[in-house]
């Protein structure tokens, strides 16, 4: 059997860097038309900036949610269309400010929706299965319900965030704490939450190769009668994504954590302590030993870089820990991480790739 399915990962997953003009720009270089697109400024402290072509367009503005924030979802003039190597934007400057500079994570899901009724609750979906990745729109009974995701395989990770009412963004991971319905918020610092004692006994308490499963308690960011949520899940793939957890040691000479793949773009979230989801790309730290440009999901802040600290290095086949603080190798602390490839570690054909 071959290592991996995919030996070009940029078919599905890309990083692109752009700076702004304030008027209307056409960002090129994703290499396929994205259906969810996360951008973030680089040099401002605008909003995290999430559309999905599952939520789509009101009139010709993108409907947008923001990771670092509670809000409901909104339609402004910022991204207006999904293109075939990317996408335009408008004049805002979230998203497109005079000589700003921007990141933009993009993913590719099947450029098109399905009726999905495999739960009881019926959902839209757009799902690459080869890259185990679906974006579910599902509107909410108030009840104890099931949702169709279309992966075709058990998710690892499901976020999860109501489109018309200030909730918070949801995380369950599978490879981190089970099924237990326990979670984390993106748009915040916390630590894990217990479903009964903190969550009013709402969560995810099981999730198949066809649906997740939710319980509805008194939290109101899942299941609420009438209220729509949108739901971003994923499935590891071999060679091409990743989602687990490791052990920080508080060492320069820091925890090695194996993927199978050198990666391309990494989210990050210490569970003991507080502190944020570090996001790292391949495209802003080129170089390992320089490895020094973070966002954080939870936050607006402009990217943190320090020339004196090196934050992880990354190898053919996974990444290795080079800073000691909270946010990413404190000693003993555990951490959750998703990651996607920008080469596996063997091609289909058995070549192997190396380190930066």
């Amino acid at each position: 059997m071959a290592y991996t399915t995919i030996n070009k990962s940029s078919s599905y997953f890309n990083t692109v860097l752009y700076t702004g003009n304030g008027s209307t720009l056409n960002v090129t270089g994703v290499g396929f038309k994205p259906d969810w697109v996360w951008l973030k400024s680089r040099n401002n402290t605008y909003y995290h900036n999430l559309y999905d072509a599952v939520r789509g367009f009101s009139s010709v503005y993108g409907r947008v949610l923001f990771t670092n924030d509670t809000l409901v979802e909104d339609a402004n003039a910022g991204l207006t269309s999904f293109n075939t190597d990317g996408f335009s934007l408008g004049s805002e400057v979230g998203q497109n400010g005079n000589a700003t500079t921007y990141v933009a994570w993009n993913w590719l899901g099947a450029n098109t929706t399905v009726s999905n009724t495999s739960g009881s609750i019926s959902s839209t979906v757009s799902a690459n299965t080869t890259a185990g990745f679906s974006i579910v729109s599902y509107t909410g009974t108030g009840a104890n319900a099931t949702v169709g995701h279309g992966l075709g395989a058990t998710p690892a990770m499901i976020i999860v965030k109501s489109r018309n009412a200030t909730n918070g963004w949801y995380v369950v991971h599978n490879k981190s704490w089970g099924n237990d319905g326990n979670g984390l918020f993106l748009n915040n610092t916390s630590g894990i939450y217990n479903r009964v004692t903190d969550l009013g006994g709402t969560g995810i308490t099981a999730w198949s190769s066809s649906t997740f499963s939710m319980t509805n308690g008194s939290g109101t960011f899942l299941c609420t009668n009438g209220t729509t949520y949108i739901a971003y899940c994923f499935a590891t793939i071999k060679g091409y994504s990743a989602f687990g957890s490791y052990t920080g040691n508080g060492s320069t000479d820091g925890t090695f954590v194996y993927t199978g793949f050198k990666p391309a773009f990494m989210m990050i979230k210490n569970t003991t302590v507080a502190d944020g989801w570090q996001l790292i790309d391949a495209k802003r730290n080129v170089t390992n030993g320089s490895n020094n440009s973070r966002l954080e999901a939870n936050n607006a802040n402009a990217e943190s870089v320090n020339s004196t600290w090196t934050l992880v290095d990354l190898l053919s086949n996974g990444f290795k820990q080079r800073y000691t603080d909270n946010i990413m190798n404190a000693s003993g602390s555990t951490y959750i991480y998703m990651a996607f490839a920008e080469n596996p570690f063997v091609t289909s054909g058995g070549i192997p790739v190396t380190a930066r």
